[in-house]
């Protein structure tokens, strides 16, 4: 069985996040023991698992992402780095439809060769920030909104770029926050950089500490930077270690989110189900 390692939102290998992908025979899942086993010996973000679909008229894949602790609910790098194993090695082409635990998902492969992603747009509600949210991530929060139950996350608005850049969080203490993770993000610096804002993203309650690039975390990022900006099309930097750009498009209750992606491993596991 092949499993392949491509590094997703960035169009160099060593940067963006990685993401582990199989391709499985037609027919149902293999046992989520396994699954999670194999995610958790892969040790990334998330690996997908993905298998043709016969006679579905929605869909032409089933895809189900896991982190090395659990099963999540959207995942938008491993997603585009499915897509892009499916385009490189033939097995599909043109607008490529997954069935997920959050509805059906397109990829597209654009001209240029990068993959535009569409998916549902994240409902943003404001709340008050958490009691201990500031202490654990280290700053204090601007605004703080929920990001509804695809995501699970908190997106926290902070003063300015440095502050995202320069967050060194307890990890522990964002865990016993009851979400799945913590976006930080502030409107970017320099106007000329190339992008208009910034984040990052922390999931420690699903065994990530810093995700290097957050697909779904601009569901989100989305609506939110759209409605200061006033205009639907912009470009994210997530600056983790590694950094990744993600462009995103606001259409209506979905997003649409462009990337490119570069496959690093293409090996074969042999602990087959």
């Amino acid at each position: 069985m092949r499993i392949r390692i491509v590094d997703a939102f960035t169009d160099r290998p060593f940067a963006g996040n990685p993401a582990g992908v199989l391709l499985l025979d037609a027919g149902a899942f293999p046992a989520d023991r396994w699954l999670q086993q194999v995610a958790a010996e892969v040790n990334l973000s998330e690996t997908a698992f993905a298998h043709p679909l016969t006679g579905a008229p929605d869909a032409g894949w089933a895809l189900r992402w896991f982190t090395p602790t659990t099963e999540v609910g959207l995942c938008g790098h491993a997603t585009l780095a499915t897509a892009h194993v499916l385009r490189t090695t033939g097995a599909a082409g043109g607008v490529i439809a997954f069935r997920t635990r959050a509805g059906v998902l397109t990829a597209e492969t654009d001209g240029d060769g990068t993959i535009t992603l569409d998916f549902p747009a994240a409902p943003l509600t404001p709340e008050p920030a958490p009691e201990g949210l500031a202490q654990a991530l280290g700053a204090a929060p601007l605004s703080v909104h929920d990001t509804g139950p695809d995501c699970g996350d908190l997106l926290v608005e902070l003063a300015d770029e440095g502050a995202v850049r320069a967050l060194a969080p307890d990890f522990a203490a964002l865990a016993r926050l009851s979400r799945r993770g913590v976006i930080a993000t502030a409107a970017a610096a320099d106007p000329a950089a190339g992008y208009d804002f910034v984040s990052r993203g922390f999931f420690p309650a699903v065994g990530i500490d810093e995700d290097p690039v957050t697909g779904s975390a601009h569901t989100a990022l989305a609506p939110f930077w759209a409605a200061r900006f006033g205009r639907a099309e912009l470009a994210g930097w997530q600056a983790s270690a590694r950094g990744g750009l993600v462009r995103t498009r606001l259409d209506g209750d979905r997003v649409r989110l462009t990337g490119s992606a570069v496959t690093v491993v293409d090996g074969e596991l042999h602990a087959v189900p």
